[in-house]
């Protein structure tokens, strides 16, 4: 080392060792260490903590599906060990701390760091435990649960702990977090790693867990992620749920996810009020999900058992309101029904006196569609609007997660006629949704819906291409006086003109006058 006169200076390293009488002093009971005007903590059993609640946690590897790149190989835990290989007893700089600048820094180069480790986390199920490095002070100043396990009036001295019920890497992330306050999370480990934030009272980062969920939800996973939410208590989560459940509940119960949830979960799935399906939808679901749950108890897959597992849930799908086609080609089959329900069901159809039913007989209210109309006036003239297989688009974007379920489109100006429409919805040139189908205008300058097969989950503040090729009528009406901007009930519609538009259709006129969402 030299100094600033240019002179050749010795790097010499000081070991400060504790005093013997100083750590039997130190493992004897914390009254005599405290002060007496602190804070006393709660007795806090460390050794396992586990959240309330039965169910079992579905791992997010089940529920998000991993992307692994070609080569890659080994665990996560074998991953974050990677990452941080240079900090495990590589250290050969006698003056390492100088290197960084900040307390952050030199915190960070502890994260899975054998030195000066007082603490070692047995963590994980027995034939994949890790073991994991810690520093009590460090863990103490970043979770209270640690403080009160190190420090608190039950501490023990303990050089290794069992943690059994937390996942080695979603442990991993969370002291990365603890130790370098970066937040580091996946598919694969989200779940996982929530829990641990919540066993351990890191709210900062349970938070991030929540909003990466959020972030990630769609119809595959809406179920189970509700299921997770209710078990994790995050009633923000459980209301995103919900709403991807109803809006496109005919996607969320025919998603593999659907047959993982609990009972608990299936049952208030299943009298939920707003359910957008039809109710053979919901009937089908559940019987997918028996025979899933017959798989995992173990037990013979035969039609008496899944009977069996639904148990009174069954009499939560409202068969009574099907059509009657669906009833008798499809439940009144199954097996599932007893032949006296069968025949109940029948005559509540047909007989003027109807039995009673253990059946919910009360169609579902489902949701009620709204209309964002971006014009201020219609017109037509006798030179236009015309449709010779161009397209007609605009660009749009929410300030909250809506459902596009259709658009509102124009019809013909000369009388009634019948038109075919393609129309399409995408982001960034992807294609979300489409459908290719017919209406029926009336002549007047009405709008008439178009639906998409299924509603279409739109996320806020990113532009979306709502596209329609019409073919029919020649004259229609067409929209004028569009405006940028368009308040609709909650949610704030944007609107610019799209480079796909070749028939005219812009912010300030022409078609696609409507969009019409559930929020």
């Amino acid at each position: 080392m030299v100094d600033a006169k240019g002179r050749n200076m010795k790097c010499l390293t000081f070991l400060l060792m504790l005093p013997e009488s100083v750590k039997s002093r130190s493992s004897k009971s914390p009254k005599a260490a405290s002060p007496s005007g602190s804070s006393k903590l709660p007795p806090v059993c460390y050794e396992i903590i586990t959240l309330k609640g039965k169910k079992k946690k579905k791992m997010a590897a089940d529920i998000f599906p991993a992307k692994k790149s070609p080569g890659v190989g080994g665990s996560a835990v074998q991953q974050y060990h990677q990452q941080n290989l240079n900090n495990n007893n590589t250290i050969q700089n006698c003056n390492w701390q100088g290197l960084y600048s900040t307390i952050r820094e030199r915190n960070s180069v502890m994260f899975n760091n054998e030195l000066m480790a007082d603490v070692h986390f047995l963590v994980g199920q027995p034939g994949g435990t890790e073991r994991l490095p810690g520093h009590r002070y460090v863990l103490a100043v970043g979770s209270s649960v640690f403080h009160a396990m190190f420090y608190g009036e039950l501490a023990e001295n303990k050089g290794e702990i069992r943690i059994p019920d937390v996942e080695p890497a979603a442990f991993l992330a969370m002291l990365k977090y603890i130790y370098c306050d970066e937040i580091d999370l996946s598919a694969d480990t989200v779940l996982a790693t929530l829990y641990a934030a919540k066993k351990y009272i890191v709210p900062h980062l349970a938070r991030a867990c929540v909003n990466f969920l959020e972030t990630s939800l769609s119809a595959k996973n809406a179920c189970v992620l509700l299921s997770q939410s209710c078990l994790f208590e995050e009633p923000e989560l459980t209301q995103r749920c919900w709403e991807v459940i109803d809006a496109q509940a005919e996607l969320a119960l025919r998603s593999e996810g659907f047959c993982d949830i609990d009972a608990q979960t299936l049952e208030s799935i299943l009298q939920r009020e707003t359910l957008n399906t039809k109710e053979l939808v919901v009937f089908e679901a559940a019987l997918s999900w028996a025979e899933a749950e017959c798989q995992r108890k173990e037990i013979t897959l035969s039609i008496d058992n899944k009977r069996k597992v639904l148990g009174e849930a069954v009499y939560l799908i409202r068969i009574p309101t099907m059509a009657l086609d669906d009833f008798a080609n499809g439940a009144a089959q199954s097996g599932v029904l007893t032949l006296h329900e069968t025949n109940d069901i029948f005559l509540w159809y047909t007989a003027a006196k109807k039995p009673e039913l253990q059946f919910a007989s009360e169609p579902r209210k489902g949701l009620s569609p709204q209309r964002c109309h971006r014009f201020q006036s219609c017109a037509y003239r006798s030179n236009q609007w015309r449709y010779r297989g161009r397209c007609d688009s605009i660009q749009f974007a929410v300030d909250k997660r809506v459902f596009i379920a259709g658009f509102g489109l124009y019809g013909s100006s000369c009388g009634s006629a019948e038109y075919s429409a393609r129309i399409e919805l995408k982001r960034q040139g992807v294609l979300l949704g489409q459908n290719h189908t017919k209406y029926f205008s009336d002549g007047s300058s009405n709008t008439f819906p178009v639906w998409f097969e299924y509603p279409v989950q739109i996320e806020p503040d990113t532009f979306y291409t709502a596209s329609v090729v019409l073919d029919g009528s020649e004259l229609s009406y067409f929209g004028q006086e569009g405006v940028t901007e368009v308040q609709s009930g909650r949610v704030t519609y944007q609107f610019q003109c799209s480079s796909d538009s070749t028939n005219g259709t812009g912010v300030q006129g022409g078609q696609i006058p409507e969009l019409i969402f559930y929020a």
